[in-house]
């Protein structure tokens, strides 16, 4: 399986990341991913690290097209991101991303439910450090908000395995038949899609992600979703429930990102999107869907990681990505102008960029499969992908209102990432073979069809003009927008003052009279107990003991030897049964 287990790579390097300074440390960040990378390009399918724990047969290294594609954007993706954060003082930022890492590439390698189920938990974990490690009150707010809802998709998915292996007595992860799935399978199921935030079970991700570190960002909009995808794609694929609201999803990440403010927010809505089309793809589950489902997922990791990497330039340059208030950075970030554009017409899938070739596949697949309201609903969700994110993030943030911000372009370790990232973007868009030849399915698919292309041109076309004609109604303004997380963080706000009010003081309460009464009770119940157990227990017992060892004595007293004196003893015994019974 190449040179070693590519997650173990990054638990080293998380390590070395931690203990090492200055330029060994950013040889290393950067060494570690690069090798991965080269380690998933040695790999060959077949099954590796086969053990037996507990009488489990586990299997930590299942390598075929479907995991080799999701590990070749994983490492590549992983490259980019360590390059990106080599300026960052915090240590402990990069042995979170790559523990985040490990946790993916472990989940991708999986054969068996238990050794994913671990990897699963070491991503939800770590990936939270990279919202705590922003240290502001919001960040950690969010961050165990995140944590609590990556728990609970954890405990279900543990039910669900655990249900599953009491049915069948074993822990392979492969398909499960739509028509073979039982409770255990939609509790998995379910585990899955929140990773790939489903709605409604999807406010987690626009709540946390925003509030990463710069660098976190980049790292959590590559991994978690995606890795969700990967999993469902192996596991559910065909699941009508899937192709449902993978549809929904599309629409609804769209909705958002057309009236958010921060930019983060609208990237972060726009991952709920985007991951919508994948969803729908894996649940549709014809070869031309899930392959375009694996082909836009390792698309859209690099689009939207330039694009996070260019509004995280912004944020670390000026201190904001309100989009209010900014506007006018054309003159001070061009660079990260560039690259924010070219992700963004990526994400909206003009010809020659990633998107057109991938976005394209799941829209074919759901036409092929006669699927066309989906088809409708796919399509209409990439007019608000333009307007939203290729049109009105950019303008409004390079253009528009110059707002005076003072900044500049960031350091060039994140130009040399956005670099690479905005490369992949395009090369992907002009020589498609190289993603198509990657994908699972044997497949024949061609995007740069005469239909494809103008009536790609004429809807991103209108969608200009209208942005154009609607533009001053499309202001951003800085308010909030109240997603279904209201539904659990109101109540749990409301429960927690409750606590605060009530619950603490009595708990207090009780606790002062268990330490003033029943502590003095029961070092007075241990003491009487004490003195029975010496005066009564132990007397009786030890009295018996006694008993029992003089008897012993007195016999051993009576066998002298002679015989003589047992024939008086035997005679002496009968007489005296003898009178008993003349007695009676």
């Amino acid at each position: 399986m190449g040179i070693m287990h590519p997650a173990l790579l990054f638990v080293i390097g998380a390590v070395l990341a931690a203990v090492l300074n200055g330029t060994a440390r950013k040889v290393a960040l950067v060494a570690i991913p690069a090798v991965a990378f080269v380690n998933v390009g040695l790999m060959e399918p077949g099954t590796y690290g086969e053990l037996s724990y507990l009488g489990f047969h586990l299997v930590t290294g299942q390598v075929d097209k479907l995991s080799l594609v999701f590990l070749h954007v994983f490492t590549l993706m992983a490259l980019i991101g360590a390059i990106y954060g080599l300026h960052v003082a915090d240590r402990w930022q990069p042995v979170s991303g790559f523990l985040y890492v490990a946790g993916s590439l472990g989940v991708t390698l999986a054969g068996d439910y238990l050794t994913l189920f671990i990897f699963w938990e070491l991503m939800a974990f770590s990936s939270a450090f990279l919202i705590f490690l922003r240290r502001r009150p919001e960040s950690l707010r969010a961050g165990f908000r995140y944590l609590l809802m990556h728990t609970l998709g954890g405990l279900v998915l543990m039910a669900g395995i655990f249900l599953r292996w009491q049915q069948t007595g074993d822990l392979a992860f492969g398909p499960i038949a739509p028509e073979a799935a039982n409770l255990a399978a939609y509790l998995i199921l379910i585990g899955f899609a929140l990773n790939a935030a489903v709605p409604p079970i999807h406010a987690w991700l626009p709540d946390a992600y925003p509030e990463s570190t710069v660098m976190g960002g980049v790292f959590m909009c590559a991994f978690t979703t995606k890795t969700a995808v990967y999993v469902l794609a192996r596991g559910f694929a065909g699941y009508e429930v899937l192709a449902i609201l993978g549809a929904i999803m599309t629409l609804y990440g769209v909705a958002y990102a057309i009236i958010e403010n921060d930019g983060r927010r609208i990237l972060a809505y726009h991952i709920v999107s985007q991951v919508g089309y994948m969803v729908c793809g894996v649940g549709i589950g014809t070869a031309l869907a899930v392959n375009g489902a694996v082909a836009h997922a390792y698309a859209h990791i690099l689009y939207k990681a330039l694009l996070f990497m260019g509004v995280g330039a912004v944020l670390e340059m000026t201190g904001t990505c309100k989009l209010s208030e900014l506007g006018g950075l054309y003159k001070r970030m061009p660079l990260a102008l560039v690259a924010t554009v070219i992700g963004g017409i990526a994400i909206s899938g003009f010809p020659l960029t990633s998107g057109f070739i991938s976005k394209s596949m799941v829209i074919a697949g759901a036409g092929e499969a006669g699927r066309t309201v989906l088809m409708l609903m796919l399509t209409l969700a990439a007019v608000g992908t333009f307007l939203s994110v290729g049109i009105k993030l950019p303008y409004y943030i390079w253009f528009g209102k110059d707002s005076g911000v003072e900044a500049k372009d960031p350091p060039a370790n994140m130009l040399v990432a956005m670099g690479i990232a905005a490369f992949f973007c395009i090369f992907l868009g002009v020589y498609p073979d190289y993603l198509y030849k990657m994908l699972p399915l044997p497949v024949e698919y061609h995007p740069y069809t005469a239909y494809h292309f103008s009536e790609t041109i004429q809807l991103l076309g209108f969608t200009g003009l209208g942005f154009y004609l609607l533009r001053k109604k499309m202001t951003p303004k800085p308010k909030l927008n109240l997603d279904v997380d209201w539904l659990y963080r109101t109540p749990a706000s409301t429960l927690m003052r409750w606590d605060k009010g009530w619950v603490s003081p009595a708990n207090e309460w009780v606790g002062e009279v268990y330490r003033r009464v029943g502590y003095r009770f029961a070092l007075a119940s241990a003491a009487f107990w004490s003195r029975f157990d010496a005066n009564a227990i132990d007397g009786v017992v030890d009295g018996l003991a006694t008993s029992v060892r003089d008897t012993g004595d007195l016999v051993r007293r009576t066998q002298t030897g002679r015989i003589q004196q047992y024939i008086a003893f035997g005679v002496a015994a009968l007489f005296a049964v003898l009178a008993v019974a003349v007695s009676f």
